[in-house]
């Protein structure tokens, strides 16, 4: 366990070793994500494109609700590794199974049943309706192989494992680019055959990786009385549930953006919907930042080493706004060139490259946040991540977006400005409770001590 030891040592070369394979895990999960839009670019159709769009934004919602709830699965088990309570883990992982499943049960049928509602809600263009709803009620179906890879993710991170979340998804993108070549490119089957080859990948890839987890030499044990409802479910749902109510809200807006753009015609949903795959590989560092910062932090506040916490977020930052400039310049100047590699539509790939030019800046300002957040999910601070989320989506992201997109002359570059808009003004919100945070705990462990 030295390696997964993050209360000693120092912060940069042992953040580094921790987030690269959470990188490689992220930059696969973009591939596996993009791949399905850029074989129906492709091999499909513009309307496919359109469909995986607005139904890929209505399975997200979905799986970054369960990812918010699995991340308070990651921060009780790193506080329990500080405060070594690695007894209590078992008991953790037992009541997270049996939650996880009737979840994934409620999830799957609530996808059959409003797919198509939610399609129209949504305003996908009527060339693509049927193409949505198919897309969502297939992968409703698979919806228990989605939950399962994010909970076993999220454990092992917890443990401070970032290779094997890295293998898991390594086979999942694997699986999938073939299934995709399969079911889109050789039976011609389009949305469906994406669709397909999207839970086919998961569930080969959850399957797998339970038989590589049975050789691991793991640091608690889970037997059959843990599998259970017990009180641990609490634990974890009190850290999840505000980042999952909102991940919930922040998925909501980007329906409504996509709703927004989806009025605006076809084209510019397509374009949308390949801009939408691109920004996925922009936000690679911040999101594997935030993700490696929640568990390094909770290790040193289960230690008692609130200092090292602060400098482990400072270090994100730093890494991670140096690394966000290059990525900006690049997006903002040459995004046309990623962008004509999902379609053979120059209109398309025009209507994308509009989109990222107002978007760049979010590569650099994102990377801030995201540390911001880290380091307080790392301290079980979730409402106030909540809050600060919603904040940037109702305050200044929808009101914005909405705003630009209903001018005569709407331009996709003017709604892209919409996302480093309310980014900035989440860096002020958060740098104003560190200081409010950072007073209170200081405050706290004077009393302690006296």
């Amino acid at each position: 366990m030295t390696d997964n030891n993050f209360t000693e040592g120092r912060i940069l070369s042992k953040l580094f070793k921790f987030m690269i394979p959470i990188l490689g895990a992220l930059v696969l999960q973009a591939m596996y994500g993009a791949v399905d839009i850029l074989i129906v670019g492709q091999f499909g159709t513009t309307a496919g494109i359109s469909a995986v769009s607005t139904g890929s934004n209505i399975v997200n919602l979905v799986i970054f609700t369960v990812t918010g709830l699995a991340m308070g699965i990651t921060v009780v088990i790193g506080m329990y590794l500080g405060q070594k309570k690695e007894q209590r883990i078992g008991k953790l992982i037992g009541g997270a199974i049996c939650f996880f499943i009737a979840a994934s049960v409620v999830l799957s049928v609530c996808m059959l049943i409003f797919a198509r509602p939610l399609a129209m809600l949504m305003q996908a263009p009527e060339e693509a309706l049927d193409l949505t709803v198919t897309y969502v009620r297939i992968c409703g179906g698979g919806m228990i192989f989605v939950v399962a890879y994010n909970v076993i993710s999220s454990v092992f991170r917890g443990l401070g494992n970032s290779r094997l979340p890295l293998i898991f998804v390594a086979i999942a993108c694997v699986v999938n680019i073939f299934g995709d070549l399969f079911f889109v490119a050789v039976l011609g089957m389009n949305v469906a055959g994406a669709a397909i080859a999207t839970i086919l990948a998961q569930a080969v890839s959850v399957v797998l990786s339970l038989v590589i987890i049975r050789r691991q030499e793991l640091p608690f044990t889970v037997t059959r009385q843990d599998i259970c409802f017990n009180s641990e479910i609490f634990n974890f749902v009190r850290v999840g549930a505000p980042i999952a109510l909102q991940e919930i809200l922040t998925q909501l807006s980007f329906l409504a953006l996509c709703a927004f753009i989806n009025r605006l015609g076809l084209e510019a949903s397509s374009g949308y919907g390949v801009a939408n795959k691109i920004v996925s590989f922009v936000m690679l560092i911040p999101g594997s930042l935030m993700q490696s910062i929640s568990a390094f932090v909770a290790q040193n506040v289960g230690a008692g080493k609130e200092k090292r916490a602060r400098d482990t977020m400072l270090c994100g930052m730093t890494v991670g706004a140096c690394i966000g400039v290059a990525v900006c310049i690049g997006v903002f100047f040459r995004g046309d060139i990623p962008a004509s590699l999902f379609t053979n539509d120059a209109v398309v790939a025009a209507r994308a490259f509009e989109y990222l030019r107002g978007f760049a800046l979010e590569a650099i300002v994102t990377s801030i946040l995201f540390s911001f957040i880290g380091y307080y999910n790392g301290h079980g601070q979730t409402v106030f991540v909540m809050f600060q989320g919603l904040a940037q989506t109702f305050l200044v992201r929808l009101p914005m977006s909405w705003f630009m997109s209903i001018q005569s002359d709407a331009s996709l570059t003017n709604i892209g400005l919409a996302a480093p808009s309310a980014t900035i003004f989440g860096i002020l919100l958060n740098g104003l409770y560190f200081l409010y945070y950072s007073r209170k705990t200081r405050q706290e462990k004077e009393v302690r001590e006296r």
